[in-house]
């Protein structure tokens, strides 16, 4: 393993500023002084009620937003633009809707330096990865939410990402639905072992997936607590561990709201 691969993400004092209409006076402080390391191959979840700049915090890693206070960097280079080095899955799974599953995925490889062959190898590979063999020639209307994410899933990783940013790519699902996507993703994870951040709003997901859990404060966003979570894979939520880990984090919620009151 190379030096370079090894620094991960450094995230270092980075604040976030939407543009009042009324001038700077105006301005909403979306983050405040962030900083965060993520080692290669961690898998982090960003937990926070909504308003929080959890997903504000994504965009900026991904690239899609480059108009903050503070520095960003992936393996030692600077985030300045989007990569496909950082792939990316949102919570609507965004697919074409003329196009089928396996192309949906080849679409994410069209600057891929890669022949033919090799993008419809590469995309048969990943169609396999994320369990949708036989629905490869599926449009997404014939698919159902969880197999739609799936899609999304597989395009974000078939151009072989360091990193894969999902922003509660599962929240749009029913539980049953989650709880398997949730397994999957793991799995992808312990095969593939890069670096994911998920952004969510439930505890149980990001306690079941993260190695660390980073709770986020909002108005305006700042980190409260990082929580090592350190349990054995596949998690129980009926683990006392689990459920003592929980009511931990559960409680920063709580103290949030009784401050708020």
């Amino acid at each position: 393993m190379t030096t370079t691969v090894s620094e991960g993400i450094r995230i270092r004092g980075v604040s976030k500023r939407y543009a009042g209409q009324r001038g700077a006076r105006d301005d909403l402080l979306v983050l405040d002084d962030i900083s965060l390391d993520i080692a290669a191959g961690e898998f982090i979840s960003v937990l926070g009620a909504s308003g929080c700049g959890k997903s504000t915090l994504l965009r900026l890693v991904a690239g899609l937003d480059t108009d903050y206070r503070g520095d960003i960097s992936v393996d030692g280079e600077r985030v300045r633009d989007t990569s496909l080095e950082r792939g990316i899955v949102f919570q609507d799974h965004r697919l074409f809707p003329w196009l089928t599953a396996s192309q949906n995925i080849l679409a994410a490889l069209r600057n891929a330096p890669l022949s033919s062959q090799q993008k419809r190898d590469a995309v048969a590979e990943h169609v396999a990865l994320v369990g949708l063999q036989g629905f490869e020639h599926a449009y997404p209307h014939q698919l159902s939410g969880g197999m739609a994410q799936r899609v999304a899933i597989a395009r974000g990783l078939v151009n072989r990402p360091r990193v894969l940013l999902l922003d509660e790519p599962f929240g749009a699902l029913d539980a049953l639905t989650r709880a398997r996507l949730q397994n999957e993703l793991q799995r992808i994870w312990e095969s593939e072992r890069i670096t994911m951040i998920l952004v969510t709003h439930d505890v149980d997901e990001a306690i079941h997936l993260g190695d660390r859990v980073v709770t986020m404060a909002p108005r305006p966003g700042r980190i409260k607590r990082i929580t090592h979570v350190g349990l054995p894979r596949p998690r129980e939520r009926s683990d006392p561990r689990f459920v003592h880990l929980r009511e931990q984090i559960l409680a920063d919620f709580s103290e949030r709201t009784e401050h708020a009151g």
